[in-house]
């Protein structure tokens, strides 16, 4: 057991809680730095209940309220959530993501180099390989992001590696594949405004109020014309997180891990799972295909299972279930 230190960046938000939950779960200490545009004071409350958890709410752009959180706390490590992740905004808005996601990172990256701390986990996905040219996808698969989104997780991974080089700064990078779930014991759940991710966004359309689910594209080279995806449970990529900061405090050198299921549901799938687990019929409309959508997307997660030693271990249903049980609970959110 270990009572070390780590600095979880965006430690608010949907991903980065669940962290903080197995990180308390293995007896670290944590430290949340997080401005709160898209997470919620909320749940660094109920994650304070479950460990020692200090807060600062501060941006990634303003250097000196980060340089007071290395310069308070005597962090050891670092796991890097905070970024700007809608696809279709960074397109429309690349400045914002250059600029957040890049910069941020940069100044991140300075604070840990002037205090000393050589070690960092980093969540980066699976829309730096762009357009498949093959499934599933490994980490020898190319990498060219059709969207500035991905653009900008590729240019901090590269950033990383020459970071590596010159100062000895060690990185994991994790590229995420679909994300899906909640906390098994509902303490905290994916919570966007506006939600954009599949599944919550057909869940909510069972409650009153609901809208009518919109389901993109039914004419893809797919079993059943819809898209295909690889839906990894929130928490076990949280173990894959602590797995990667164990590696590194192994000596582990820098490296990169796909982190999904190996296997693939299409959108008619998940729909379906979602009607059973909810009992509901739920409407939809069918809808154009969205441009920039991929007809299949799955990891090839059989690196991270030899090195990191991790095992994805919830199934979809799963998945679909402990969301539905979170929306239900904050329904009146």
């Amino acid at each position: 057991m270990t009572n070390k230190k780590i600095l979880v960046t965006g430690g608010a938000g949907y991903i980065g809680s669940h962290c903080v939950l197995a990180l308390l779960n293995k007896e670290y200490e944590v430290v949340i730095f997080d401005n709160l545009s898209t997470g919620h004071i909320e749940t660094v409350e109920t994650l304070q209940k479950y460990g020692k958890v200090n807060f600062y709410k501060g941006d990634l752009l303003n250097t000196p309220s980060l340089d007071e959180v290395f310069e308070k706390e005597n962090i050891d490590a670092v796991i890097h959530f905070a970024a700007f992740s809608q696809v279709g905004e960074s397109v429309t808005d690349p400045q914002k993501y250059y600029i957040n996601n890049v910069c941020g990172t940069l100044n991140l990256l300075q604070a840990m180099l002037k205090h000393n701390v050589k070690q960092i986990v980093f969540s980066s996905t699976a829309a730096t390989y762009g357009e498949p040219v093959y499934t599933p996808i490994d980490e020898k698969h190319p990498q060219q992001p059709i969207n500035t989104y991905g653009q900008t997780k590729l240019m901090i991974e590269k950033i990383m590696d020459d970071y590596d080089r010159a100062y000895g700064l060690k990185s994991v990078r994790l590229r995420y594949f679909n994300v899906a779930g909640a906390d098994s014991q509902n303490r905290v759940g994916e919570w966007h405004n506006p939600e954009t991710h599949l599944i919550p966004n057909i869940l909510k359309s069972t409650f009153s109020g609901g809208k009518t689910f919109e389901m993109y594209g039914t004419d893809y080279d797919t079993k059943d014309g819809t898209c295909v995806r690889d839906y990894i449970n929130v928490e076990d990529l949280s173990d894959a997180h602590v797995l990667a900061l164990k590696y590194l405090e192994n000596g582990g050198e820098t490296d990169y891990f796909n982190l999904g299921t190996n296997e693939g549901n299409t959108v008619k799938e998940v729909f379906k799972a979602c009607e059973g687990i909810t009992g509901q019929n739920i409407p939809v409309n069918i809808c154009p295909r969205r441009e920039g959508d991929p007809a299949v997307l799955v990891a090839d997660n059989s690196k991270a299972k030899g090195i990191l030693n991790w095992e994805p271990e919830k199934e979809l249903k799963y998945s679909i279930k402990t969301a539905y049980q979170w929306e239900k609970i904050n329904e009146l959110r």
